[in-house]
């Protein structure tokens, strides 16, 4: 008996040495062919695929795809690793094209992607297809479009600057040595913003040097531990944590406890005290929440729905803007030339205005050239219902995970040629040489910030207006300075941001002769 265990111990163990070293050579022949590029991916194996190179590149996804596809012909790789399904990441408009309007309803989120975001945004528009996304899709139209909602949206945003954001920079002008994250100081203004349009709240949160709400903070590990799961080597290690319970699971379902529990309760208050004021409510709230309200609609895609507009709205705009503030930095030039703009357009005293806002057509093309280097939304997924051919001849499988990737797209020679990573807002000119004047119209399937087709982001026109009213409210009176020189690191979660943040440093802009 005793000598049965030994001879099956010894097998055990001569079997566990035979696949140490097989996973060994397989490693050694990845490293081997890291250097060299296929045509269609990376070097991919019998069995594992090219599990062991995405695993040795986990840190460094985006720019790895990147160099894929740069060398791809077709600028499309195909990758296929042990523990996830085909994906397709292509970087070519015309897929783009074919995958977000041509043949869209072959290509909808589909359920893998809705799994890994499911528990956090539910039935919300972000998360669903077919008809649930139109029903709700027709219901967004409706409410953005409102000319009230968007007045609301303004005056909010007027407030929000120029009665908090300008006193806090001015108080941190008084002092050289005094710093600021500027990306946690326009995330927090984005988050009072979004929680103003869409809830009818006033966080009061705009002083990075306050804790976070908790509403916040679950949100922020909600939407990393999301992003997780979509990035994991093996597909099937969150489902198994979620269904024990442990560790990053856990703490995804504490989160999003907490971030229902939060939104339940502003709910449940707003239709309180909207039923006490009944029809004489004449204060012109026309907060989202409020409009979902009046219209009827259930509880579960009320919540839902907010909760899909407080991910999009809160961190997208940050994040392109706190980019730009650090590029403006590197091209003082251009910053100049955009301060110039700034000061004939509109009267150095007042508040910006929307027929001024319009006017600003170098901050217009400085925020998308910003966006094209550091796109809020790194890369996006779809997943083919049947068998289909891309437009450059990459066939499709039925359940392939089918991804376009903006990042990539910024960086390839092809489509904006060899000064592709410098930041150069001319580019967005028809006529650069001639005093610039008309905006170059760019094909949204070679530049899909925004997505494009049908899905295009109902937000996108009040993004913008957000974001050129907040950058333009800065650099009319300040001078934003990173504090250090280290290269900041793009991190592409649900959303993207700068690791580490970006500290820096708050002057009062003084009048120079060049600009009067």
């Amino acid at each position: 008996m005793s000598m049965s265990l030994f001879t099956v111990a010894q097998s055990l163990a001569m079997m566990s040495l035979f696949l140490f070293y097989l996973l060994l050579l397989l490693l050694l022949l990845c490293r081997e062919a890291a250097g060299r590029y296929s045509r269609n991916g990376p070097p991919t194996y019998p069995i594992v695929g090219c599990l062991l190179s995405f695993y040795s590149n986990r840190r460094r996804l985006l720019d790895w795809y990147t160099d894929l596809i740069a060398h791809s012909p077709t600028r499309t790789i195909v990758v296929q690793r042990f523990g996830a399904r085909r994906t397709i990441v292509t970087a070519n408009p015309e897929n783009v094209e074919y995958m977000l309007k041509t043949n869209f309803n072959n290509f909808p989120k589909g359920k893998p992607f809705t799994q890994i975001l499911g528990d956090f945004l539910g039935c919300g528009i972000f998360n669903v297809d077919g008809e649930l996304w139109r029903t709700q899709r027709k219901l967004a139209s409706h409410e953005f479009g409102a000319k009230s909602w968007r007045q609301f949206a303004v005056s909010s945003l007027q407030q929000e600057v120029e009665q908090r954001l300008m006193p806090l920079l001015e108080f941190l002008a008084e002092d050289a040595h005094k710093t600021v994250d500027l990306q946690e100081l326009l995330r927090r203004l984005a988050f009072n913003m979004v929680c103003k349009v869409s809830l009818g709240i006033d966080p009061f949160s705009l002083d990075p040097s306050s804790p976070a709400l908790p509403l916040a903070r679950a949100f922020d590990t909600a939407s990393e531990i999301c992003a997780g799961r979509a990035a994991a080597p093996l597909f099937a290690v969150w489902k198994i944590k979620r269904a024990l319970r442990v560790g990053s699971e856990r703490r995804l379902r504490k989160a999003i406890e907490e971030v229902h529990a939060c939104v339940d309760d502003i709910i449940r208050k707003k239709k309180k005290m909207m039923e006490k004021k009944g029809s004489d409510d004449d204060n012109g709230n026309e907060d989202l929440l409020t409009r979902l309200i009046s219209a009827g609609h259930g509880h579960e895609v009320i919540r839902d729905t907010v909760i899909s507009f407080i991910m999009a709205g809160r961190d997208t705009t940050s994040a392109a803007m706190t980019w730009l503030f650090w590029l403006l930095s590197r091209h003082q030039n251009i910053e100049e030339e955009l301060v110039k703009e700034l000061w004939a357009t509109t009267d150095k005293e007042k508040c910006l205005d929307y027929d001024s806002l319009n006017e600003m057509k170098l901050l217009k093309a400085c925020l998308c050239e910003s966006m094209r280097l550091y796109p809020p939304v790194a890369w996006d997924s779809k997943h083919a219902l049947t068998h289909d051919i891309l437009p450059d001849g990459t066939p499709v499988r039925a359940g392939d995970r089918v991804t376009y990737f903006p990042y990539g797209m910024g960086r390839m020679e092809a489509l904006w040629g060899k000064d592709r990573f410098e930041f150069k807002p001319d580019r967005w000119f028809l006529e650069p040489d001639k005093e610039r004047g008309e905006l170059r119209r760019v094909c949204p399937y070679r530049f899909p910030i925004f997505q494009a087709g049908p899905r295009v982001c109902l937000g996108k026109e009040v993004a913008f207006l957000q974001m050129k009213y907040v950058v333009g409210s800065i650099l009319r009176r300040f001078e934003i300075r990173p504090v250090g020189l280290d290269e900041p690191v793009f991190v592409p979660l649900l959303t993207a941001h700068m690791a580490g943040g970006l500290n820096v440093s708050v002057r009062r802009r003084q009048t120079l002769v060049r600009y009067t």
